[in-house]
């Protein structure tokens, strides 16, 4: 199986992955309050994905995350779509980064010597589905066999497309984990990362040992990157430091900015959360970390800083 990381990782001291997409939306002015949140620009405002993708492109970013983190089969059907056009918007998901990078890559006048930026296909959680906070919990209450099936379909069509890995992210719990490397595995040519949401620096959301989720992982051949994303940064040196200890593969971590939601006002806590990204992600790369990039509440301003600290 071919890894795409493995030119990267060869000529570069670190991959740079991406930041936020939905608070970056929302930023500039997009309303994601629904159940679809960003995978619902989709179909109202895909040029305003294409943009948010470009200008990370021009931060620095050597890997774009698709806008499929929200989107399911169940959940495009709530708003009548039929399968068809549901899987027609998850391979939009995958055109828009693709529009973007060829955007870049003539804006750079690159050659063809150049690594071309990598799409990583979002696999979300279940949870995510949900939109009622259970990704941060992973208190599902289902059995591998049936997330195997509820993930399906995305991946299925997601497969067809010039991803070129999938992001497994955001993924809360060891049940979750079992199901999408099951899936992984029925791929075979499908190359993968893993990214977990812990609530602190040893466990899952869901209360689990974050080191069990990094042993699946390992032993998964799909599975060409292990680590952390959507996790508070002042946590994420320590689950390295586990990680590192039970694989050899490249870690990596996009944490979210730390800051702190107020649920009442129903707003971001501002200056709760780190300001500058540069010390922390030296401090990653010395643990460990080799794909680092950014989660909610992370901007291109954020990621060009990682780029330039780790260049």
């Amino acid at each position: 199986m071919f890894n795409p990381l493995t030119p990267f990782l060869e000529r570069r001291k670190a991959i740079i992955i991406d930041g936020a997409l939905a608070t970056e939306l929302e930023r500039r002015g997009a309303d994601l309050s629904d159940a679809l949140w960003s995978a619902r620009l989709l179909i109202d405002a895909p040029e305003l994905i294409r943009a948010v993708h470009l200008d990370y492109l021009r931060a620095g970013a050597d890997v774009l995350i698709t806008a499929s983190y929200q989107a399911s089969l169940e959940g495009f059907r709530r708003r009548g779509l039929n399968e068809a056009q549901v899987r027609t918007l998850f391979r939009y998901s995958v055109q828009l980064a693709s529009e973007a990078i060829e955007q870049h890559l003539i804006e750079t006048r690159a050659s063809a010597h150049d690594l071309r930026p990598l799409i990583a296909a979002s696999i979300g959680p279940y949870g995510a589905y949900l939109a009622d906070g259970s990704e941060y919990r992973g208190d599902y209450g289902l059995g591998v066999d049936a997330l195997v099936a509820w993930h399906r379909p995305r991946v299925s069509a997601l497969i067809e497309t010039e991803a070129d890995l999938f992001a497994c992210e955001t993924i809360p719990c060891l049940v979750e984990v079992e199901a999408l490397i099951r899936l992984l595995q029925e791929c075979h040519e499908m190359p993968a990362w893993l990214a977990c949401s812990c609530r602190d620096g040893e466990t899952l959301a869901s209360g689990e040992l974050f080191v069990e989720a990094v042993k699946l992982a390992d032993a998964c051949e799909q599975i060409v990157a292990i680590g952390v994303n959507c996790t508070a940064p002042r946590h994420i040196e320590s689950l390295l430091h586990i990680a590192r200890a039970a694989t050899d593969k490249p870690l990596l971590c996009y944490p979210n900015s730390g800051e702190r939601w107020d649920a009442a006002a129903r707003c971001w806590v501002e200056g709760t959360g780190v300001t500058d990204f540069a010390e922390p992600a030296r401090q990653w790369y010395a643990a460990g970390a080799r794909l680092i990039g950014g989660c909610c509440r992370t901007t291109p301003e954020d990621i060009a800083v990682i780029a330039q600290a780790l260049a």
